[in-house]
């Protein structure tokens, strides 16, 4: 898929007292992490996301419940992703649209970001995004 998005297989670590993932920058997360927020209590048929990042990469990670992604990468390439197991990880690079729906009622998300929050990294107009996207591969 052009490498603009991953799934991610995060090893677990248990036994009869539980579960546990581990995260650790440049294993399991492919770059220096500089944010980590997390989304919970969204309501099932909203939309969220509706944006990409020029610069940012991600990785999002359905700790309970689950919620369905569509990614874009503006040329024409979209995909449907569902996330829905704590030792999953999906991995987004820059220049990817992103909107996710389809939230459980215990859907909590953790977002680990490559960067701090900076709006000018956001592209938040799709036709914006398939533009910019379509010049970055000429």
């Amino acid at each position: 898929m052009n490498g603009f998005y991953r799934l991610l297989n995060f090893g677990i670590h248990g036994d009869h007292n539980g579960s546990l993932v581990a995260l650790e920058r440049h294993n399991e997360i492919p770059f220096d992490i500089q944010r980590v927020y997390y989304i919970w209590g969204t309501k099932f048929n909203v939309i969220r996301g509706k944006h990409a990042h020029v610069n940012l990469e991600q990785i999002i990670i359905c700790v309970s419940g689950s919620c369905e992604f569509t990614l874009d990468n503006g040329l024409g390439v979209r995909k449907k992703v569902i996330l829905n197991s704590p030792d999953k990880g999906l991995y987004l690079a820059s220049m990817v649209w992103r909107e996710f729906t389809n939230f459980s009622e215990d859907c909590v998300i953790i977002v680990i970001a490559s960067l701090p929050y900076f709006e000018d990294d956001y592209i938040r107009s799709y036709t914006e995004f398939v533009n910019k996207a379509k010049k970055l591969s000429a």
